[in-house]
């Protein structure tokens, strides 16, 4: 799809999911919000208008699979949609670790929390401050202020730098998980827009080997330009130390699974299957998908 068609469907899961009736959302502000959102993501190779669509087409599926109107209330489910569309806002294609390495604006406005993350948070709410581009303008002040906390939350939640600590304090109440409980329902909410952000591998091969071209690019540029700079290389971005296979074995063991695996816990129907491609050595993960996803 080009991305005038992928802004049409954005739109669709707004009308599909009943926000235009529930919230009052005029559409006329939803299709500039959208327009906005889209002029707001940079041509980087990974983190761009394409990756935002991707997360909330995963987002938009998963609420049907889940059926997470049963859970959740409708503006919890609001939340994660928009905050998907909004994650990575404005991001300049170069990690957390370069900003505070490289002592950026963004890593010295933000004290090196979180920089990119507060910063797609900051640009989100910069664009629905608009009164053309509020779509939440008709919101009640109690409303905007859980859909506010809420989106800051799980956007803010997208930094894998706190991914271990998040998973365990969902598996701390997945014994007795109850989505009345607020705390618990906000861990919920984190936990599945962390699936839908890193959710590329459990999509067909087809689909998910074109976006680690896409994501290895960004890391190669990153790490070239912290050899000029003399900053410190990861060597997952190292482009004289990392191959496709030895990138997504570590992540998928150590990251992607055990996210899936305990989702899958509270929800059987996230199936999720292995499927090992040889000789090439790239293992995948090819998660159960409703035949319904876009």
């Amino acid at each position: 799809w080009d991305d005038a068609e992928m802004m049409i469907l954005l739109r669709q899961m707004y009308i599909d999911l009943g926000f235009i009736t529930k919230f009052n959302i005029e559409l006329p502000v939803l299709h500039q919000w959208i327009y906005e959102v889209y002029k707001n993501y940079n041509g980087v190779p990974f983190h761009n208008f394409k990756h935002c669509f991707m997360v909330a087409q995963m987002m938009y599926g998963l609420t049907w699979l889940i059926d997470l109107p049963s859970i959740l209330d409708d503006l919890d489910v609001l939340i994660l949609i928009t905050s998907a569309i909004c994650h990575d806002l404005d991001h300049p294609g170069y990690n957390n670790a370069y900003q505070i390495n490289a002592r950026t604006d963004l890593a010295l406005r933000y004290n090196d929390i979180s920089p990119l993350e507060n910063h797609h948070c900051s640009v989100a709410f910069e664009i629905l401050e608009r009164k053309q581009c509020n779509i939440f303008r008709n919101l009640s002040v109690e409303q905007f202020k859980r859909v506010r906390e809420g989106m800051i939350r799980c956007i803010l939640a997208t930094d894998m730098a706190k991914h271990n600590e998040i998973l365990h304090s969902f598996k701390a109440v997945l014994p007795t998980f109850d989505p009345q409980d607020k705390e618990q329902r906000s861990v919920l909410l984190m936990i599945l827009i962390k699936v839908a952000d890193i959710s590329n591998e459990v999509r067909p091969v087809e689909v998910a080997e074109p976006w680690l071209e896409c994501l290895l690019q960004e890391f190669f540029n990153q790490s070239d330009l912290e050899k000029l700079e003399g900053l410190p290389v990861a060597p997952f971005m190292d482009r004289d130390k990392v191959t496709k296979p030895t990138s997504q074995i570590g992540f998928i063991k150590f990251v992607l699974l055990p996210l899936f695996e305990t989702v899958g816990q509270l929800f059987p129907v996230v199936e999720v299957k292995h499927l090992v491609l040889l000789p090439q050595l790239h293992i995948y993960i090819a998660g159960y998908i409703h035949k319904n996803l876009l």
